[in-house]
């Protein structure tokens, strides 16, 4: 699986809403840049998989000099476009193997579990077309002018990344030119005629958009550091005693 698996993960945006200088992608959590963390979490997944990383024109210098400091795995590096969708057609170009499969990771989306990027490479195995999901916990209310209208929930679902398809579906559906309704990869992938199979996600596969999004990124790596603490501890009391 992980050898016929390219990664693209886009880092297009400027951040302004997190505030600050830097655009999100390169701010430090945990004392590792976010996108060095997205970056590792996918080598770790897809061992051997071609990853391509998609910036702004005007930070791609400032990426290799400050991810130089961190001890980040193999990566390309390209400018990207004026959309999104401009920016995932530069990493497909900038694409040196030949994998049959593609997957498209938001930069900002360090905390995603390997086992989640596995489960949704899988499906795009079978189907051609995956993408992770999770049901929303809050009432939707749609709006009309002035009024407004209870929205069934148990019809919705949050879209997240890695967004995973057949490599041929992805580069020839964005061989098209642009249309604002493309708000993500899946929406391309349907729009040239392929269903996309929703595959269970994960809550904690955060979208670091707001500043409080830091400060739960910053608590959740702090749970698992605890976590992964008290496993040894316990592998370390049980390796004692025998």
């Amino acid at each position: 699986m992980e050898q016929r698996t390219a990664v693209i993960i886009v880092a297009g945006g400027s951040g302004t809403r997190c505030g600050g200088t830097l655009p999100k992608q390169f701010r430090l959590l945990g004392n590792r840049p976010v996108l060095a963390r997205t970056i590792d979490l996918f080598a770790q997944a897809l061992r051997g998989a071609e990853i391509v990383v998609v910036l702004p024109a005007q930070y791609t210098d400032f990426w290799k000099n400050f991810s130089a400091r961190f001890d980040v795995a193999a990566h390309t590096v390209v400018a990207g476009g004026a959309e999104r969708f401009d920016s995932v057609r530069c990493g497909l170009q900038a694409l040196r193997t030949a994998p049959e499969l593609i997957a498209v990771q938001d930069a900002v989306r360090p905390l995603g579990t390997p086992e989640m990027i596995c489960r949704i490479v899988a499906a795009a195995a079978e189907s051609g077309a995956a993408v992770p999901a999770v049901a929303p916990v809050d009432s939707f209310r749609e709006t009309d002018g002035d009024a407004s209208h209870i929205v069934d929930r148990s019809r919705l679902r949050i879209v997240q990344t890695p967004q995973v398809f057949r490599a041929d579906w992805l580069t020839a559906a964005y061989r098209t030119e642009y249309d604002p309704r493309f708000t993500d990869d899946a929406s391309v992938v349907e729009a040239a005629g392929h269903a996309v199979r929703l595959v269970e996600g994960e809550r904690t596969n955060l979208k670091l958009t707001e500043p409080d999004d830091f400060a739960v990124a910053e608590a959740l790596l702090a749970a698992r550091e605890a976590e992964r603490n008290a496993e040894t501890a316990v592998s370390g009391a049980t390796t004692d005693t025998e």
